[in-house]
């Protein structure tokens, strides 16, 4: 049994219209949302073997400010192959990880990793927390999920049932999507 955490990077600032993609930073409420994040991994307990990031400028600064919530840090490997990568890129990059860690957190993107959960976890009613997933998988979600898999080699399609699923506004409405007047 693998365990496989997902976190997408907080929301990111967009005021900037002449920087590229991989360089936005955190907007306030990104920083909010990735601090209040970081305090809930905390408070799970959970611990995590192996930690890979996409070195974009919004998920460095996303795992800086949780950690910091968490309490703990630790290396981060950064691979580029995660920035934008599609479910198909991820799940070979997760064959890849060597010295075979019993767990992993994969802090990235979107749709990235929303479709890497619908990859992975079968839609046969054994894991309820999907159908909120296809709701939306908004800036700063942690999900975690069992994979039925003895060595990352083995990853493959419907092997996990997703576990833990929580979003920011779930930890603090005012970070959920802004409401019409």
């Amino acid at each position: 049994m693998k365990t496989l955490a997902l976190f997408r990077h907080a929301k990111s600032d967009w005021s900037d219209a002449r920087a590229r993609d991989f360089d936005r930073p955190l907007n306030l409420r990104g920083q909010r949302g990735a601090l209040a994040m970081g305090q809930h991994i905390r408070s799970t307990g959970r611990r995590f073997d192996r930690m890979i990031a996409s070195p974009a400028v919004r998920v460095a600064e996303t795992i800086e400010t949780s950690s910091k919530a968490w309490g703990r840090s630790f290396p981060v490997e950064w691979d580029r192959r995660i920035y934008l990568a599609s479910s198909a890129v991820l799940m070979d990059l997760l064959r890849e990880i060597a010295g075979d860690p019993k767990s992993v957190l994969m802090v990235g993107h979107n749709p990235g990793l929303e479709d890497l959960i619908f990859d992975l976890v079968p839609d046969d009613g054994s894991s309820p927390l999907r159908d909120v997933v296809v709701q939306k998988f908004p800036t700063a979600t942690y999900a975690v999920m069992e994979l039925a898999i003895d060595r990352w080699a083995d990853l493959e399609e419907g092997c996990a049932r997703l576990v833990e699923l929580k979003r920011p506004r779930d930890l603090d409405p005012e970070l959920g999507p802004e409401l019409p007047d």
